[in-house]
């Protein structure tokens, strides 16, 4: 059995790890931060580290049962009926999983699915990684929702990013490209002898 330092070396290590992915979101704009992520990261390797100390894997099932609910909370509606907050909902459960990999002992791989996470919530910002970024390339073909036959329009069309740049490369959604059905005439009702009568 490791000793309680050994433990205590492994929840901190955990909150090295995930403060690290918690202040990449907190810098993002995410809807959660640094001290949630490491909350997250701490109470994990904790219920890990006493679980494989004790023989008591099951306990691990209940980081991932209470990971869903913190999830959840982070997932809106906005006002234009997009979901927002799937990302660090996501980056709640990587973190949560970090924490339980340093909290049974494996350092080696809680440092690289930490280094995973962070280029992957990353990837877009990077000089070269950047164009590994699939929302550069929305509207470049047909997605899976167009009827066969349906041609894409070429010709890139200036976005502006998150950061205030403009890419020539990100292309409106197809949707949005989608000529709109023209609207018919609503039939009239005219009165006659007291009965309503439909005309065109």
């Amino acid at each position: 059995m490791p000793s309680d330092w050994e433990l205590v070396g492994r929840v901190a290590l955990a909150f090295v790890l995930t403060f690290a992915v918690g202040f990449e979101r907190q810098i993002r704009g995410g809807p959660a931060g640094d001290r949630t992520y490491s909350l997250v990261g701490m109470a994990a390797a904790a219920i890990a580290a006493i679980a494989v100390a004790k023989g008591g894997a099951n306990a691990i099932a209940g980081v991932v049962t209470g990971v869903g609910f913190i999830g959840a909370a982070l997932v809106f509606r906005s006002e234009g009926g997009m979901l927002r907050g799937i990302t660090s909902a996501s980056a709640v459960l990587a973190t949560a999983a970090v924490g339980v990999v340093a909290g049974a002992g494996y350092p080696i791989l809680a440092l690289a699915v930490t280094g995973g996470v962070l280029l992957s919530l990353e990837v877009r910002y990077l000089p070269v990684l950047r164009y590994l970024d699939a929302r550069r390339y929305v509207g470049s073909v047909r997605d899976d929702t167009e009827a066969p036959g349906h041609s894409v329009a070429a010709g890139p069309t200036v976005l502006p990013t998150r950061s205030g740049e403009t890419s020539a490369s990100r292309r409106l959604p197809v949707a949005a490209r989608r000529p709109r059905p023209t609207s018919q005439p609503s039939p009239r009702l005219t009165l006659f002898d007291g009965v309503a009568a439909r005309t065109s």
